[in-house]
């Protein structure tokens, strides 16, 4: 009877689970099929005066007595009532204060980011006051693809049709093709010792012809059209089709050249067109860049005249790539956690 008895538990116990698996995987499908008729992304808007002033608050309650704090939060009171009456005094027009959009972009050799950029600046452009209202565009790209990188600029071009002030600030890096995309600036910033430049085409693969003629290996390539193919990684390489790539790629500078040089007419394109990089400083002496400032200082200097906004495009995770993140998240932390003991212990014995 005691048997039955465990036995029967033990079948209750495996029904729960069982049941507990099956909803699981219910609610995971059910939330797959959700996403799929959702908007595969959102725009996220963040307000960053709020975000400096929270700063700001957070030092000053740490850091000043209760009779300080009253002073300061009745000056900054007394001084928004006078900044509001002024805008009003001056008409209409200007009774809202300018906004600044900010947008990101971190570009890798295929500018996969470009999607992003696509939608925020979209999101952007619906909203904005052509009159009154700037973008600031923080930009960090060692180049790539020249079609990816050339999309990318003309999503940027959309700006400045527009009639936008578009300032593009570079606190690390733009070149090659990240380059490209800078000029389209009203004013190009970049910080002391930011690399710039790099106005140049690289070509550059690998070639396993006699390899694979070693290994006893054919490789066939079947082509219509006498340069449809000019160099290949397997098969065997003409010195005709070096030079139809070599053309190619003179030719791909020189646009590259022209689009830079109508942008920044003042630049003397074919002195700085050698695919060298310059810091930030150099930069501003070449004529590369405008300013010398970080995108740090260019926003809280904006916030004391303007509402500054953030603007970014997120997609929506799936449930595979977030349990992927999760994991390789833990992971990580556990890696983590066994280098430092293992650190520690050397250090102790030593």
């Amino acid at each position: 009877m005691e048997f039955l008895s465990e036995y029967g538990l033990f079948l209750f116990k495996t029904a729960t689970i069982v049941v507990a698996i099956l909803i699981v995987m219910a609610a995971a499908v059910a939330n797959a099929m959700k996403q799929k008729k959702e908007a595969k992304g959102s725009i996220v808007v963040t307000h960053l005066n709020k975000e400096i002033d929270h700063y700001r608050d957070e030092i000053r309650n740490a850091v000043e007595d209760e009779h300080s704090l009253k002073l300061a939060a009745k000056e900054e009171k007394k001084k928004s009532k006078q900044e509001k009456k002024a805008r009003k005094k001056a008409g209409d027009s200007q009774a809202e204060r300018k906004r600044l959009y900010v947008i990101d972009f971190e570009g890798d050799p295929k500018a996969s980011q470009v999607d992003e950029l696509r939608h925020a600046i979209t999101a952007v452009l619906t909203s904005i006051r052509e009159d009154t209202d700037e973008v600031l565009l923080r930009l960090e790209s060692p180049g790539g693809m020249v079609h990816a990188y050339g999309l990318a600029a003309s999503q940027l071009q959309r700006i400045r049709s527009r009639g936008v002030p578009l300032t593009i600030c570079v606190d690390k890096v733009a070149a090659s093709g990240g380059y490209m995309m800078a000029c389209i600036a009203t004013k190009l910033v970049a910080a002391p010792f930011a690399y710039i430049g790099s106005i140049g085409v690289l070509v550059q693969l690998p070639n396993f012809n006699r390899l694979l003629r070693d290994k006893h290996v054919d490789y066939e390539m079947v082509t219509a059209g006498e340069y449809k193919r000019t160099l290949t990684i397997f098969g065997e390489n003409t010195e005709k089709g070096r030079q139809k790539m070599a053309e190619d790629v003179q030719e791909v500078h020189q646009l590259f050249k022209d689009f830079i040089h109508e942008s920044r007419p003042a630049m003397d394109i074919d002195k700085l067109a050698t695919g060298e990089t310059w810091q930030g400083i150099k930069a501003m002496e070449l004529g590369l860049v405008d300013e010398i400032n970080t995108s740090d200082e260019l926003i809280v200097a904006a916030c004391e005249a303007s509402d500054v906004y953030h603007v970014a495009y997120e997609k929506k995770k799936k449930i595979a790539d977030k349990l992927g993140s999760i994991m390789e998240s833990a992971l990580d932390s556990t890696l983590l956690r066994w280098l430092q003991r293992s650190k520690n212990n050397n250090e102790m014995m030593s």
